[in-house]
């Protein structure tokens, strides 16, 4: 019985530790919120600007002719997968990493230092990830796309609904879709529509990734947040349970320690 307590104690103190951690964790994910919700809203305003002004571009007759326009059989697809420069944080890496074997015959980039761990890439973080960086990559991604050295380019990312919901999804970037019609806005592109949209592909591709990336981020750290709370809940029910069971225990111990003194006296 002596044996059991002792146990027990260890296992209440180990218990313990791991709760400590989790509620550390748990608050560096909470500071961490507000400034990744900010990036993510300023980011998704710059892609909506960015999207409307594609918009506005494919649907003039002469950008047909851009090879960011022209239909191709997707048989060849790159995809950007951006996954978290850390675990704990639920099912964050690993929905991501669930979606991409849907994709397994395509050329994965990976950003995040455990996408780049599982595809044996240089680690590129992806808290840190900065539209230079993604600058460069995508100057290289459009001028591979150019040469027709493949045919489609996607980015599987987190899609942050709430703080309680994250989904992983893919965003196709390349190629832009047609527009159903001709535009009828009367805008005019210095020197023309065609070179507007070839130049500003470049920047389109590096902003989309950004900006998913920083919605990525702001995912991670509300699954991580969540997922502390979580574990923080269970570890404390565990150490509540343990607790009882130790004093219980204890009380045995006791009980039969008294029991056999009196025995002994012979009362």
């Amino acid at each position: 019985m002596p044996q059991n307590t002792k146990a027990l104690r260890v296992r209440i103190k180990s218990v313990s530790s791991t709760l400590q951690l989790t509620k550390a964790m748990e608050l560096v994910a909470s500071s961490k919120i507000r400034r990744a919700n900010e990036a993510m809203q300023r980011g998704r305003e710059y892609a909506k600007a960015l999207e409307s002004t594609i918009e506005l571009l494919r649907g003039e007759r002469d950008c047909l002719e851009s090879p960011y326009l022209k239909v191709r059989a997707p048989e060849r697809t790159r995809i950007v997968v951006i996954a978290g420069d850390r675990g704990l944080a639920g099912g964050y890496n690993a929905n991501v990493f669930r979606l991409a074997k849907e994709y397994s015959d395509c050329e994965f980039i990976p950003i995040g230092k455990r996408a780049c761990e599982k595809y044996g890439k240089e680690a590129v973080s992806s808290e840190h990830f900065s539209f230079g960086e993604a600058y460069a990559l995508a100057e290289k991604l459009c001028r591979d796309y150019r040469a027709e050295e493949y045919d489609r380019l996607g980015v599987i990312y987190t899609r942050y609904v709430s703080v309680m919901t994250q989904e992983a999804d893919v965003k196709w970037l390349l190629p832009f879709e047609r527009a159903e019609k001709e535009s009828e806005a009367a805008a005019v592109f210095e020197p023309d529509c065609l070179t507007v949209l070839n130049s500003i592909a470049v920047e389109y591709v590096a902003g989309m990734i950004t900006v998913l990336a920083r919605e990525s981020f702001a995912s991670e750290v509300a699954a991580r947040r969540m997922a502390m709370d979580s574990a923080g809940k269970n570890a404390r029910q565990m150490i509540d349970e343990l607790q009882l069971e130790y004093n219980r225990a204890r009380q045995g111990a006791i009980t039969q320690e008294i029991t056999e003194i009196v025995a002994g006296s012979g009362i």
